[in-house]
């Protein structure tokens, strides 16, 4: 766990760095200069573009992982990994051909879909293609330094200089010294320039190759990419169901999925743990998964989930324990309050996703991937008539609530596959205390609210009231949580970043 902890710990530090820059965007920027449809239109065009450019992969990201210990040449640098490189480059820009060509083919027809409720996004529809295109390959460069075990950099262009651009835009628009034209030419291109910065990181590392080596990879290796990677494509729906959310809200009308933004980035904060320990973990288990070392895939896997359930659920916890005060002192927050729903869900939703996910990377790189079509399509289905369902009675809460439902529905038959098949199991003791504690503290949150809080508004209802009590209960429940994860002992790892013992295994 070596690499593993060390990768996770810069990726995390650029996620957190990210998270600082965009709460800051988010709540203080564009909560006050950009309007609810606004904030939609925005949301809406990077989510379409990368369900574009999740689909144009055409499962390259996968197969990157996957296939990447077979052409590895640690010990023959010069040899470049058999213009592994070169490969990755093919396929998805083979994917963006066909993506692009469906697009002009029904462009009228997505256009006429938005046209009533959402006509601010038909004025901007033709910049998805290249927002796709620039998503499409920035996240195949990410892959490809994730595999080489290099993962901070791009992290910290995703969730930094993303950011940092997007902010310049808003505040250019904002204060009104370019139009909204440009403003969403501007917010595009910051797609654009991460691409660019991943390239010339990836080139620095003088690892990479254009050049693909044909003897290396024969028939029966090109035939088992082929296959793996196009099977693979429907796989790219389970880690964006959630994109779906905002593009069947924006049916509705854009200032709703000007909502669900604010709120789901709040609640996207629940997974932010997981982007770098998975991202970097992923490379490992793929060789555990074809060294068939099913030793290593359990204790990784194990570990892996127990770590996020943990952190997920206890950033959740906070997260909604200081919700109110937020709304409270956010610039126009009342108009986002409906949100709260989505925060309580989508987080739940979340800390499910990020807790479970790894066992999607052990199916894939097993010889049994072939039933991830099956739970994919469940998955998709799932989600898509879920959200048709939910979203006009429910709401924007009724979209988190479809994507919880649909992770359920995902999950059960593929941690029960993975238990029957190759006796994988990211089940532990552990977790249960956890799930118990995360239970107790939602408890005793519900009685403060109850019996403490009315106590507080007697003194006035004033921010500084709020605040103030808000502070209070986090401290409060802070330490308590302190002290039951040292009494609980979840592990060594979490021991030693309290500075404790070292504890028994899990």
């Amino acid at each position: 766990m070596g690499v593993i902890a060390k990768q996770s710990i810069k990726g995390a530090s650029a996620n957190y760095l990210g998270v600082l820059i965009g709460a800051i965007t988010t709540f203080f920027v564009v909560t006050d200069l950009l309007t609810q449809e606004e904030i939609g239109l925005t949301r809406v065009m990077v989510d379409a573009a990368m369900l574009f450019a999740g689909l144009a992969q055409l499962g390259t990201n996968a197969s990157i992982v996957r296939f990447y210990p077979r052409f590895r040449t640690a010990d023959r640098p010069e040899l470049r990994d058999h213009g592994f490189f070169g490969w990755t480059l093919m396929l998805p820009l083979l994917g963006f051909t066909v993506i692009a060509t469906l697009f002009f083919i029904f462009k009228n027809q997505i256009v006429a879909y938005y046209s009533q409720e959402a006509p601010l996004l038909t004025n901007y529809v033709s910049l998805l293609l290249p927002l796709t295109f620039f998503v499409l390959y920035m996240t195949v460069f990410e892959t490809n330094a994730s595999v080489l075990l290099h993962i901070a950099v791009p992290k910290f262009v995703r969730e930094v200089v993303i950011r940092v651009l997007n902010l310049i835009a808003y505040l250019l628009y904002g204060h009104r010294v370019i139009s909204l034209d440009l403003f969403v030419i501007l917010f595009c291109s910051s797609y654009a320039v991460a691409t660019l910065v991943n390239f010339l990181y990836l080139l620095s590392l003088g690892r990479i190759s254009f050049r693909p080596d044909w003897h290396f990879m024969n028939h029966n290796l090109l035939r088992e990419v082929g296959v793996y990677t196009l099977f693979m494509t429907a796989t790219v729906l389970a880690g964006n169901i959630k994109l779906f959310n905002s593009i069947f809200i924006a049916k509705t009308s854009l200032a709703a999925a000007g909502i669900y933004t604010i709120a789901c980035y709040i609640a996207n904060v629940v997974e932010i743990p997981y982007r770098s320990l998975g991202a970097i973990s992923s490379p490992i288990i793929s060789q555990a998964v074809t060294d068939n070392d099913i030793g290593e895939v359990n204790r990784l896997g194990k570990q892996v989930s127990l770590h996020q359930l943990l952190v997920a659920s206890m950033l959740l916890f906070f997260i909604w324990i200081n919700l109110t005060p937020l709304f409270r002192i956010i610039p126009n927050g009342q108009e986002y309050t409906s949100g709260m729903g989505v925060v309580l869900f989508l987080g739940i939703a979340n800390i499910l996703n990020s807790t479970l996910s790894i066992a999607t990377n052990i199916l894939n790189f097993s010889k049994h991937y072939a039933y991830s079509l099956l739970f994919i399509s469940m998955l998709t289905v799932s989600a898509i008539g879920l959200n048709l369902w939910l979203i006009p009675r429910w709401g924007v809460t009724g979209s988190a609530c479809a994507t919880l439902l649909a992770y359920i529905i995902y999950f059960i038959p593929l941690l029960s596959l993975l238990w029957a098949k190759m006796g994988i199991s990211l089940f532990s003791r552990k977790q249960l205390w956890v799930v118990l504690f995360t239970l107790a503290i939602f408890g005793c949150n519900a009685l403060w609210e109850w019996l403490i809080t009315p106590l507080f508004l007697r003194l006035g209802t004033g921010i500084a009231i709020v605040l103030i009590e808000a502070l209070i209960r986090t401290l409060i429940f802070a330490a308590v949580t302190y002290f039951a994860i040292r009494r609980m002992h979840i592990s060594p790892e979490v021991d030693k970043i309290l500075q404790l013992p070292k504890s028994k295994k899990a």
